[in-house]
């Protein structure tokens, strides 16, 4: 999803249509609680003119994501669209609006598209089959117990004191 600034200046009287099918796998080393993502599929056009270039996107795909609650994979399906403009010239723009600036020659989609999918993924999904086991019920001095066992046990660090009143004070007894 890349374009030379003289490719799209060839567009410019022309409507520019998009429909890809992209790649965005890399994700995963950018952002940690993204396990996996499907292709992307990307539509849209782009306005071109002298001063700006506005892409009208729409991308649609799935990421895959841990569940809040048991650590299971989770598709999550992503349905966005989005409007980004980019700067050719060196134009004061309207505040209220986020323009990218153009470095170099090349319009590059891809750091664009990385961004709007990390600022998709939601603070916490939930799978609906809760019948797969995800997370670990035990490990290394802990284990998970359920709350009827917690009022039964006695914390072996008090378990000496269990006994205190049982016993009869010798210096009582004179």
């Amino acid at each position: 999803m890349k374009w030379t600034l003289s490719q799209l200046q060839k567009q410019r009287n022309k409507e520019m249509l998009i429909d890809e099918i992209v790649d965005v796998s890399e994700i995963t080393t950018k952002e940690s609680t993204i396990r996996d993502a499907s292709p992307m599929r990307i539509t849209g056009r782009a306005d071109i003119d002298s001063a700006k270039v506005s892409f009208h996107l729409k991308i649609e795909g799935n990421l895959v994501l841990p569940c809040s609650r048991t650590l299971v994979d989770v598709s999550y399906p992503i349905n966005v669209e989005t409007t980004e403009t980019f700067l050719l010239k060196g134009l004061d723009y309207e505040a209220d609006e986020e323009v990218h600036q153009v470095i170099g020659d090349v319009i590059d989609l891809m750091p664009v598209i990385h961004e709007i999918l990390i600022l998709e993924v939601p603070m916490q999904v939930f799978c609906e089959d809760s019948s797969e086991e995800g997370a670990p019920q035990s490990g290394k001095d802990w284990e998970v117990i359920q709350e009827q066992d917690k009022k039964d046990t006695i914390d072996p660090r008090l378990a000496g004191l269990a006994h205190f009143f049982n016993q009869s004070d010798p210096s009582s007894d004179s």
